[in-house]
């Protein structure tokens, strides 16, 4: 059995079209007023790449194929997703979505080496970095080091990979009907260093990047002031 049958189903030749339709011509369409894409031509078309979004929402895994996938760049976002999203009728279709899951607290070599190997394979692969959805929009944000040692891994497997921060944005928190929703992608990062320092330095560096991008998404649909008056009106 290959690592990939372990770990996912690989992407379903009749699963994966039919789940864009869905989500991107009915699901998307219907419920925001509209999408806003900013900066796209930092998005590579082709070779490895890393990409690193904010976590606002649940909305977020259906944005980021709408904005980054396919259509887009004409390859699928590959997600690293935890292990709670992988349970039951989901996990069934995440499988078959190209979806692998990854123990947060304790991710296993196996998992680490799925990923590099997608890498190497030229992939568009998709880590949340802050682990979970992050509701609180007045603190800093602060990423798991997954992501930083994985870029560094595939580094020392000769792989530079190119980690793209990226903002999403909502006009409400959490997204309401007919709201407008925004993506906005930095320029790539290249991570350096070694070891835990090294992971440390760039997990800053990232952080510092995807809040100059998730800022600028706010800014594009008008959700500062929606922001900062959900602040007001929290107890």
């Amino acid at each position: 059995m290959t690592r990939e049958q372990q770990l996912c189903n690989g992407i379903s030749p009749w699963l994966s079209p039919v789940a864009m339709v869905i989500t991107q011509d009915l699901v998307l369409r219907q419920f925001f007023r509209g999408v806003t894409v900013l900066d796209g031509h930092h998005l590579p078309h082709s070779g490895p790449v890393l990409l690193a979004p904010t976590h606002r929402s649940r909305w977020d895994s259906l944005l980021l194929p709408n904005a980054a996938g396919r259509r887009v760049s004409r390859r699928d976002c590959r997600f690293m997703v935890t292990i709670d999203e992988m349970r039951g009728l989901q996990g069934w279709l995440l499988r078959r979505l190209g979806c692998f899951a990854v123990d947060q607290n304790r991710p296993t070599l196996q998992s680490l080496r799925y990923a590099v190997e997608l890498l190497q394979q030229g992939q568009q692969l998709v880590v949340f970095p802050e682990g979970r959805i992050k509701r609180d929009h007045e603190t800093p944000i602060r990423l798991q080091q997954g992501l930083a040692r994985l870029a560094l891994l595939a580094r020392s497997q000769g792989v530079d990979v190119p980690v793209l921060p990226v903002g999403l944005a909502y006009q409400h928190r959490p997204a309401r009907w007919r709201d407008r929703a925004a993506v906005c992608f930095g320029a790539p990062l290249m991570a350096g260093g070694r070891g835990r320092d090294g992971a440390q330095a760039f997990s800053h560096e990232l952080a510092l990047a995807m809040e100059r991008c998730e800022r600028r998404a706010c800014a594009a649909i008008g959700a500062r002031a929606a922001l900062a008056e959900a602040a007001n009106d929290s107890p």
